[in-house]
């Protein structure tokens, strides 16, 4: 188990990659769980990262808390890769995280206020919460005003953050490592042109987009494009020495 915040136990799977190797912290999305990327980890064990594959607070094994968000996520992915600095297995110069959907926006969180990690790869991420949270609304046949009003602004005030202040359409600006963002041409669930917002918002040349056919959670899509990711990573983490 790995510390989380206000006490609060994370489960997670560790999997060494030799000495003194890059690792990564791999964050599942809402509803999700560390199983929902084992896809992901043969490969990119094979690349030469160790991996962190998380079970967020209120998903998974790990415990229970009042609430789930954004915020919360980018908590874990901190304590995750602050329990991975630790090890003696891991150069803790060279960190990275993997997040999918609400891992992806809460990595990308991450990365705005963690100066000296070393790449995020976003796995369809939403643009703004609030994006999310109308669309979610107008599925429920809940009109914007009022009632959605309402609503959004009330889940601001139980979270403690602003939807402004914790989109990643906003947040990915003050990013300085180099991001990668996936997302899939036939994601219904978050529409691409979100990605497309995303890295439009990046300031300078340190973010790349990838678009590659697929849905919300096709990981056989992304499984295929694997390979781009692995040399993304080595380019930004480097290889095991």
């Amino acid at each position: 188990m790995v510390p989380g915040a206000n006490g609060k136990q994370l489960f997670g799977w560790f999997i060494p990659a030799g000495e003194r190797a890059p690792a990564l912290v791999v964050m599942h999305g809402w509803g999700g769980n560390a199983e929902m990327m084992l896809p992901l980890a043969a490969p990119l064990h094979a690349g030469g990262f160790a991996l962190l594959l998380l079970d967020a607070r209120c998903h998974g094994r790990s415990t229970d808390d009042s609430f789930a968000s954004l915020p919360r996520f980018a908590e874990d992915i901190e304590a995750g890769l602050d329990w991975l600095a630790g090890q003696p297995e891991v150069d803790g110069g060279r960190l990275g995280i993997i997040g999918h959907s609400v891992g992806a926006g809460a990595a990308l969180l991450v990365a705005a206020r963690r100066p000296g990690l070393g790449a995020v790869v976003s796995l369809a991420a939403f643009a703004h919460p609030a994006l999310m949270m109308r669309r979610w609304l107008t599925s429920k046949n809940i009109p914007h005003w009022p009632v959605g009003a309402y609503i959004l602004g009330y889940v601001q005030r139980v979270i403690g953050y602003r939807f402004d202040d914790i989109a990643p359409c906003r947040t990915i600006a003050r990013v300085s490592c180099p991001v990668l963002l996936v997302h899939g041409q036939d994601d219904a669930t978050v529409p691409a042109d979100e990605a497309r917002q995303i890295h439009a918002a990046a300031v300078g040349d340190a973010v790349e987009l990838l678009l590659i056919p697929g849905s919300h959670d096709d990981y056989g899509d992304i499984g295929r494009q694997i390979g781009r990711l692995i040399a993304f990573l080595q380019r930004t983490l480097g290889r095991v020495q």
